[in-house]
């Protein structure tokens, strides 16, 4: 008999147990026994096998409906310790566990595949890919499960916040999980039609100072003041603070990191030092204006997954136990053109970095130029000359010289 371990790592995304489900109810109508790893490779990476659970149809049937994960979920990284690494290979040998399904993102991809090389032929394994922040190595237009619902829910806040601006006539900064990605950022600002929307793939790599940073946003305030709506929302995506100069961080304490050695990004104080410095700007031009900060991302994480996450983790499911029985291992699993399409784990490593390639916001793209051009943006040209500058000079306390200046 088969036997099926499957892990959750990473945060949370509306769909995982779309996954354990589909995956647990083909492997069993297989004839293959199911083990769930409560909490990842935590307890494994201790050498604790009693921390799972026997899976079987009837646990499992309506789940797919429900946010969260019934396995729960970590970060417990078991690539950076050899002796974690043995310890978890050896107590999923111990649990008779002979096909593994990972279900997570970049860095559970990459302690899958790491736990695949070190087991050897006693192991298959395929990875499920997870995120809300859409950055794995997929193919273009293939997102990965638990975006699409996050993005609609994203989206969801930013619509109500957008109303709470125009009534009380104020200004929000919110803050957008996504992590070094801004596909999260960027599409739910462009759903909702929020005023601007800043991604750190706009800077191409580029190092950026918190005083241009919130250059843009002040620029965004003046110039939509000046067309007749002094209020809005502007969306930041918290992978910026991946690219501001380390120089204008020299005076903020250590921010922490996780088990994987990325910043903590959730808990860098992006929007704080962007609305000081952008509130002292907009004094410079005379300009009151109330500006509240949101961060917004663990709301889109545990939310019940919509029907597209539904039917698509149903199928990615059933492809993983599918291709494991099919005695393919050692793969990612994804869906192209509505069929399975495994890719080798080879396939998805930086050879820079030797870790799962991040897959950044495609700036060259037409959606990407749509969702720039329909925002409210202050460029050089609109200082030019015309009735849109002048609104703009009557606006602020400054002179046009001064402006051009400032902007250009």
């Amino acid at each position: 008999m088969a036997t099926f371990g499957m892990v959750v790592g990473g945060g949370p995304a509306p769909g995982i147990n779309g996954v354990i489900s589909a995956a647990t109810i083909a492997a069993r109508r297989s004839g293959a026994r199911v083990i769930g790893c409560i909490q990842g490779f935590e307890w494994l990476m201790r050498g604790e096998v009693d921390h799972v659970v026997d899976l079987d149809e009837a646990a499992v049937t309506r789940i797919h409906e429900l946010g969260g994960s019934i396995l729960r979920t970590s970060r417990a990284n078991p690539t950076k310790d050899p002796a974690n690494l043995d310890r978890v290979v050896d107590g999923l040998g111990r649990l008779g566990i002979d096909h593994l399904i990972s279900i997570g993102g970049d860095d559970t991809c990459f302690s899958a595949r790491t736990v695949a090389e070190a087991a050897g032929d006693r192991l298959k394994v395929v990875h499920v890919p997870k995120t809300i922040d859409n950055d794995l190595p997929l193919p273009p237009g293939v997102p990965t499960f638990g975006f699409e619902t996050a993005r609609a829910t994203a989206s969801g806040i930013l619509c109500t916040l957008l109303e709470d601006a125009r009534t009380s006539g104020r200004w929000f900064i919110i803050t957008m999980m996504g992590r070094n990605a801004g596909h999260l950022a960027l599409g739910a600002a462009h759903s909702a039609g929020a005023t601007l929307a800043i991604v750190a793939e706009e800077y191409a790599g580029q190092k950026l100072s918190l005083e241009s940073l919130a250059r843009r946003v002040e620029g965004t305030i003046l110039k939509s003041t000046a067309e007749g709506r002094p209020h809005g929302v502007i969306v930041l995506a918290e992978g910026l603070g991946e690219s501001i100069d380390p120089t204008d961080l020299a005076g903020l304490p250590d921010l922490p990191r996780d088990e994987h050695g990325h910043l903590r990004l959730a808990e860098f104080p992006l929007g704080a030092l962007v609305r000081e410095r952008a509130q002292r700007a907009l004094g410079e031009h005379g300009l009151k204006a109330t500006i509240v900060l949101k961060d917004v991302g663990y709301e889109c994480r545990c939310v019940s997954p919509g029907a597209f996450d539904q039917e698509y983790t149903r199928e990615l499911g059933t492809g993983a136990v599918r291709t494991l029985l099919g005695g393919v291992g050692h793969v990612m699993i994804t869906r192209q053109n509505g069929k399975i399409v495994p890719i080798p784990f080879d396939e998805l490593i930086d050879p820079k970095t030797g870790k799962t390639a991040v897959r950044m916001l495609d700036t060259s793209t037409e959606a990407f130029a749509t969702a720039m051009r329909l925002q409210t943006r202050l460029e050089a040209g609109d200082l030019s000359s015309g009735a849109k500058a002048a609104r703009i000079f009557e606006t602020s306390a400054l002179d046009a010289a001064a402006l051009r200046a400032r902007f250009g």
